[in-house]
């Protein structure tokens, strides 16, 4: 059984940035594609972004390019989501996620509590 513990959520204004962290505990962190996920008031989960178990791919949904990144440090069990230039549509329950097979099949084993990030226009 894999727990996940998000943290960095916060109030930012517009265009500032954010740094989520997501700590894993009870598994082997390495066999697992890692996902960010967020969810606004009144709207449904969203897939955010994904990154493989080494960290050699990532992947992201368009609304994010070029302004989240996800990366990861396997010693430490931990997967980040950098987030700049944020927008105030950005604001939502941010949460991680893991699964052995997410990287091609998309289902994911274990969720963290998630952490609200809320962009102030």
């Amino acid at each position: 059984q894999v727990q996940l513990v998000e943290s960095g959520g916060g109030l930012v204004q517009a265009g500032g940035s954010l740094r989520l962290s997501c700590a894993a505990s009870g598994g082997t962190f390495s066999s697992y594609t890692m996902g960010w996920f967020r969810q606004a008031p009144g709207k449904e989960r969203e897939f955010v972004g994904r990154i493989t178990r080494t960290g050699d791919m990532s992947y992201y949904v368009d609304s994010v390019k070029g302004r989240f990144t996800i990366s990861r440090d396997n010693a430490k069990n931990t997967v980040y989501l950098q987030m700049n230039s944020l927008k105030p549509e950005d604001t939502a329950v941010y949460y991680c996620a893991a699964g052995t097979t997410a990287w091609n099949t998309g289902r994911y084993d274990y969720w963290g509590q998630g952490t609200q990030v809320t962009v102030s226009s």
